[in-house]
């Protein structure tokens, strides 16, 4: 047997590893965006309860690889390089295809790539086949591949987004319309018996779902299958009394719902769908020792359609790797972050995503069906149930949601999929949590009229994402797989090559742009003063530099510099512009100041919104006026800007020392050469009139030039604005002032 097979194996292995990160770190956000979005516990604690359930999901799975054996094709049709060339190619497509999912943050189903990376690579390598042989035609694909798989995929897709964004609706507006948001006082009543209603849903859907493979055939699971409504009562019952005495020793059985329905869908997870990353590398290896034992590298895999379970070494080191992955990926909480954006009860700040037309039609049809039921239903009716969801914060733990919620959002997604395993339906777990979470916070009033349009695109980027899934993964594969059965070993070098150096530039070496922006967690005072002041000086010293290379690169006629300048002249401004709609949220983190304090900060804030924009609308029209190829600045032009840009210069040399040190004894100098530097550009204008008059200048270099004289004038203006409103933020601080010299 040749050694390529041999390092075809071990890539497997390493693509297995790397298959584990990536699809951990999106399925994370199902068992974890419940506990993390309310905050029913400590980082530590939450990520140890999945760890532990994800522990024992895998000791207890059977880790069946039917799906990557011969789910999607007959390996019986195909040979030993053929079947290796097809897994390699799912391999490489499935991780690639997760790890853009991963770095947009979008949640997918890992079981929707793998099918359709099969899909795609057992076509490829079918098509192979039938070209070799005259006998075969088009028609002949059907007794390779089994279709019908991934036709039960895509309805999946529309089944969990139909019914789990229903469910999650209507049971969240029942939920709510018991407890509304202030329901301590009724809890301590009734609060025992709705928890022991989630909990039996979790521990239906614990042991159907989660444990389904190790007690499908016990007798005392039969039995209560058989016996299923009074099993269910049963437990109710148990679970409530259970709970109701626990609730007396003042311990808070929210939290216990919580973090037991966290547990069961990691358990559900790791025992059933962990299969999803090592079961094609682990079938490759299968592959490889039954070639090897016979000696024979073009034997028909027949012996793949036997249902072997993995190796019970590999399941638990895979469980490992998940664990370790749960703990350390960065790219988890990004996914997580998008289903907690579209769900957060405070729909205060900027958005994650953007308004779209069908988003602003729904809205407008929302609107006004609302008017319409308002005519209909009686005033009273109306303010009672309005007083119902009249949010207040009676956990006070700042938590992007309440634990009725978080609870309603695990005993739907548990019971949903329970339900669904038992009766066969092919629902996918991670749409199921995804919709069921947008369906709560839609009936719990999260999309108010601030935040509906931009939630709803959101929601639509995700859905349409789960289809482009399905896609993507099919035609990545579809290629991947002709490359490598039609190339040959160049194909596999080149492709192993380009898929490593894909997979280490998205972990290792992309920058996190992310470390330069408006931080999201400050929770003192002094932490906002502190950020802020850094951010001002950071963004007038940046500004400084642009402006200068801006215009050197104008006299130079420079397209790469102006096309570098315009880049981080918008990045500048987006910062900014960030800072600008998170005002509501920080303001509210201002504890204990005073209005003087707030209107300053707001002040602070827009000046420096309105400085970065005046900067992007010179680097802008620079850039498009040299890449235009007009004709360049003249000399008197390039002269003027040049004296002019001496006093910018100089000004912002003598801004950003006292924003750094905190001493503004010269801000009347600034004062001074800031009127000088009006002077002075009043005249280069008066001067590029009058040689506009005598015809001596380009009509595209004069409207660039005096461009740049105005927003020079506006950047300089709001710069000087922002230096005195800073001083004046700094001043009316309450409590220490030790941030500004006296």
């Amino acid at each position: 047997m040749s050694e390529i097979y041999t390092v075809i194996v071990g890539i497997l292995g390493i693509l297995a590893v790397s298959g584990l990160f990536v699809g951990v770190t999106n399925d994370a956000v199902n068992f974890l965006n419940s506990a993390i979005g309310s905050k029913a516990a400590s980082m530590k604690i939450i990520l140890t309860v999945a760890s532990v359930g994800i522990i024992i999901g895998v000791v207890t799975s059977s880790g069946m690889m039917e799906v990557a054996r011969s789910g999607m094709f007959n390996p019986g049709l195909f040979t030993f390089h053929e079947v290796m060339m097809l897994y390699l190619g799912v391999m490489f497509a499935n991780v690639i295809l997760l790890d853009l999912y991963n770095s947009w943050g979008l949640p997918t189903s890992t079981t929707v790539s793998l099918i359709f990376c099969l899909l795609g690579a057992a076509i490829a390598v079918s098509i192979y086949k039938i070209s070799n042989d005259p006998e075969q035609g088009v028609s002949s694909l059907g007794h390779y591949i089994n279709t019908s798989r991934a036709m039960g995929i895509v309805s999946a897709i529309l089944l969990s987004v139909v019914i789990a964004f229903t469910c999650g609706t209507l049971v969240m507006y029942v939920s709510r319309m018991i407890f509304s948001f202030r329901y301590t006082a009724l809890f301590r009543r009734y609060g025992s018996l709705w928890c022991g209603a989630s909990l039996t849903a979790i521990v239906y859907f614990a042991v159907f779902k989660g444990l389904k493979s190790i007690l499908a055939d016990h007798a005392f699971i039969q039995l209560i299958d058989n016996h299923l409504p009074s099993a269910i009562a049963i437990c109710w019952v148990v679970c409530s009394l259970l709970l109701f005495f626990i609730q007396r020793f003042k311990v808070n059985i929210l939290r216990i719902t919580i973090l037991s329905g966290t547990f069961a869908l990691a358990l559900a997870f790791a025992g059933n769908d962990l299969v999803n990353f090592i079961g094609v590398p682990v079938a490759g290896f299968d592959a490889y020792t039954i070639a090897r034992e016979a000696g024979d590298t073009q034997m028909l895999m027949g012996a793949l359609n036997e249902n072997v379970p993995a190796n019970f070494l590999i399941l638990l080191t895979a469980g490992i790797l998940m664990i370790l992955t749960l703990w350390t990926s960065k790219k988890a909480m990004h996914v997580s972050e998008t289903e907690l954006s579209l769900s957060a009860q405070d729909d205060a700040g900027q958005q994650q995503y953007g308004s779209s037309v069908f988003s602003r039609t729904i809205v407008r049809a929302a609107l006004n069906v609302s008017a319409g039921i308002e005519r209909v239903v009686p005033k009273h009716l109306r303010e009672s149930i309005s007083r119902r969801f009249e949010y207040e914060d009676v956990e006070h733990s700042g938590a992007p949601y309440d634990m009725i919620r978080a609870t309603v959002n695990l005993t739907t997604s548990a019971l949903l999929i329970a339900m669904a395993t038992s009766l066969k339906l092919p629902l996918s777990t991670t749409y199921v949590c995804f919709m069921v979470a947008m369906g709560s916070s839609l009936a719990d009033r999260a999309w108010g009229r601030e935040s509906a349009v931009y939630r709803i695109s959101g929601v639509m980027t995700v859905v349409a994402g789960w289809f482009i899934t399905a896609l993507g993964g099919f035609l990545i594969a579809f290629v991947v797989g002709l490359a490598l059965i039609y190339g040959g070993t160049p194909a596999f070098i080149v492709i192993t090559l380009l898929c490593g150096y894909m997979l280490i530039h998205s972990n290792f070496l992309k920058k996190n742009k992310e470390s330069a922006i408006v931080k999201e967690h400050e929770d003192t005072n002094e932490d906002i003063i502190a950020n802020l002041r850094d951010e001002v000086c950071r963004t007038m010293e940046c500004a400084t530099k642009i402006y200068d290379r801006t215009l050197i690169a104008v006299f130079k006629e420079n397209r790469k510099v102006l096309r570098d300048m315009v880049k981080e002249s918008n990045d500048l401004f987006y910062q900014s512009r960030e800072r600008k709609y998170s005002l509501l949220p920080t303001l509210k983190k201002l504890q204990g100041g005073d209005v003087n304090t707030a209107h300053y900060y707001v002040q602070v804030v827009d000046y420096l919104n309105e400085m970065t924009k005046a900067l992007m609308h010179i680097t802008r029209p620079a850039f498009e006026h040299i890449d235009n190829n007009h004709e360049g600045l003249s000399k008197e032009q390039a002269r003027d800007l040049m004296s002019i840009n001496d006093d910018v210069e100089s000004i912002y040399r003598h801004i950003n020392l006292m924003l750094r040190e905190g001493d503004f004894s010269e801000i009347e100098t600034v004062l001074t050469m800031r009127d000088q530097l009006f002077e002075s550009i009043a005249e280069a204008i008066k001067s590029e009139l009058t040689r506009i008059n005598e015809a001596r200048s380009n009509t595209k270099a004069s409207m660039l030039y005096l461009t740049i004289l105005t927003e020079t004038k506006n950047m300089v203006l709001q710069s000087r604005n922002l230096l005195k409103s800073q001083q004046y933020f700094l001043k009316h601080l309450t409590g220490p002032k030790t941030w500004i010299k006296k």
